[in-house]
């Protein structure tokens, strides 16, 4: 995949949000130095530039080496962290005050699959999954396997709503 089309790849997805555009392709450009040691030396400046500011200024914690799939989409970009070691799959939609990561130190991350509509103020924590066109209400505190194609909420996360039927 070429680097345009790389740092492209969520801009559909965020089609009527210009802050999720630009913040989409600044994360594609830091994360394209996962492709190989040469375009992580050659984009060390930028990396440091992306860590300062939006890590620290923005506080859109989402390290360059996060695993996320083609057409993220990202609506009010404050208070974002997820842990580096999370994967999320294609197609995914995340709002504000959102934490992905693990229960303690060393511990093991979420697994998010494709299509998953995430509400703010969501925490996931946790060596779990997130099933594929799920949705996360606002809120939610998931610290347990959601299934496909269900909406859930509260806290701790309950299914509310299986969207199977």
């Amino acid at each position: 995949m070429g680097f345009f089309y790389f740092t492209f790849q969520d801009w559909e997805a965020n089609k009527k949000n210009t802050k999720g555009r630009a913040v989409a392709v600044f994360f594609r450009i830091a994360n394209y130095a996962n492709k190989s040691k040469l375009f992580k030396i050659i984009l060390l400046p930028y990396l440091i530039f992306y860590k300062l500011i939006f890590e620290y200024l923005i506080g859109f914690e989402v390290p360059y080496n996060t695993t996320i799939g083609k057409g993220l989409c990202i609506y009010h970009l404050q208070a974002i962290v997820i842990n580096k070691n999370s994967i999320i799959g294609k197609n995914c939609c995340i709002r504000h005050s959102l934490t992905i990561g693990n229960k303690g130190m060393n511990g093991e991350c979420p697994v998010i699959g494709d299509n998953v509509n995430i509400g703010a103020q969501v925490v996931i924590l946790g060596a779990i999954s997130v099933g594929n066109r799920a949705i996360i209400g606002a809120g939610s505190v998931i610290v347990k396997d959601v299934p496909e194609q269900c909406v859930v909420g509260g806290n701790p996360a309950k299914v509310i709503k299986n969207l199977n039927l």
